[in-house]
């Protein structure tokens, strides 16, 4: 009965925070429901079931592989084949364009710097920036003829630049796809040129295209550039979605015989944004229109709420033995869900606390859930974590403390 009572007092304490946050944000109320399935006494806890979302069947696409997530949540919000191994074309060049992010990031290189393009990248085939042997581009310039002009002369002369080697690149090409959880995608070359062993999937495509929105959010506003000119000759991005959608921003388009034509795109619409990878399709207007249809479905049907910040405060815990009563209970980051649109309201947080909770602890350390549902789904699940260090609390601290969780029974 007092772990219910805890479980109970834990609720009341992030009702009332939640409710300062939903004024603070103009957030929608959150119903929410103690620990031992004991109904708050509080008219927003509330037993009400969800009313049926009314979302269409997904749109079948004519593309040998799809996929439409939310960038902010990592939702799947529709898939297809989304993990079949396929090849990349120049979407490859979403890596190298993000290893370059990286390098710039770190301070391993600068965008002023002047790369000197030597003969392998001069003479690489494809689509091209045009850029001349012996010369010398700025990195900026290079990224550009990247994203925009899809130069497979501009990818090279980057790997080179970067690494040494197209070769040396294509290995740490890998380690990123690697560290960024990318399990399906080997990496031969910079540009997508054709290779046996060059692979990867529309996930992968996925979490990369995330990975560049999120990360480097500066560096990603060159992907919504519909030109670009260098030593006169004008190229225009080959997304058609930046002419025909205000929404869209970026990303990349890919296309070779063995590929097809292929499209990541992103957009981002009030406070939400999805990313849409499309593979395979039969025709450079296919792809745009393929990708259109996921675009629209997403924006149309769903929608994603930001419901905690990262480190706030949602409640205390009693801690025992401690030189203090109680621990600041926090989530180390933003909780957000994507749902059918419409269905907020029916959103429901639950915490579930430890049982007897001991000092010492540092911060961090994980004393309990926080679980989301909505209606009777779980949606999300995060770990509430001490918010900083508690010692021990000494010799008598430790004898009351032992006293008062005996007659507690906790």
């Amino acid at each position: 009965m007092a772990n219910s009572m805890a479980g109970v007092v834990a609720s009341a304490k992030l009702l009332f925070c939640k409710g300062r946050q939903a004024i603070k944000h103009g957030f929608r109320a959150i119903a929410l429901v103690a620990v031992a399935s004991m109904l708050l006494p509080i008219g927003l806890a509330t037993s009400v079931h969800a009313a049926q979302a009314l979302v269409p069947q997904p749109p079948q696409l004519a593309a040998s592989a799809y996929i439409l997530i939310d960038a902010i949540t990592g939702k799947v919000i529709v898939e297809m084949n989304a993990d079949e191994v396929l090849a990349p074309a120049s979407l490859t060049k979403l890596m190298t364009a993000y290893m370059l992010d990286y390098e710039v990031a770190s301070g391993n290189v600068s965008l002023d710097d002047q790369v000197r393009i030597s003969e392998k990248a001069w003479r690489t085939k494809g689509s091209r920036m045009f850029i001349q042997e012996g010369t010398f581009v700025k990195l900026e310039d290079l990224m550009r003829g990247i994203i925009i002009q899809s130069g497979n002369d501009a990818s090279v002369a980057v790997a080179e630049h970067l690494a040494g080697s197209e070769e040396a690149f294509a290995d740490l090409m890998n380690q990123h796809a690697s560290r960024l959880g990318m399990t399906r995608s080997h990496f031969r070359n910079a540009t997508g040129l054709p290779s046996e062993g060059h692979q990867t999937t529309a996930r992968d495509l996925a979490m990369l295209a995330r990975a560049i929105i999120r990360e480097y959010p500066e560096q990603y506003k060159v992907y919504s550039e519909k030109e670009f000119t260098f030593n006169k000759i004008r190229q225009p991005n080959r997304n058609k979605l930046l002419w025909r959608d205000s929404t869209v921003d970026g990303l990349k388009t890919g296309y070779t015989s063995a590929a097809g034509y292929c499209l990541v795109a992103s957009a981002k619409k009030d406070g939400q944004r999805l990313i849409s990878v499309v593979l395979g399709a039969a025709s450079s207007e296919a792809r745009a229109q393929e990708s259109q249809k996921l675009i629209t479905y997403g924006m149309r049907f769903f929608e994603t709420h930001t419901l905690y910040d990262a480190e706030e405060i949602l409640t205390e815990a009693r801690v025992w033995g401690g030189n203090e009563d109680y621990m600041e209970l926090m989530l180390e980051s933003e909780v957000a869900v994507t749902i059918p649109r419409g269905q907020a309201k029916y959103i429901k947080a639950t915490m579930d606390m430890n049982n007897g909770i001991e000092a010492p602890l540092s911060a961090g350390d994980v004393l309990g859930k926080l679980v989301i549902t909505l209606d009777t789904d779980i949606i999300l699940e995060r770990d509430l974590v001490a918010s900083r260090d508690m010692f021990e609390g000494g010799f008598f601290k430790g004898l009351t403390d032992s006293a008062k969780r005996l007659i507690s029974g906790e």
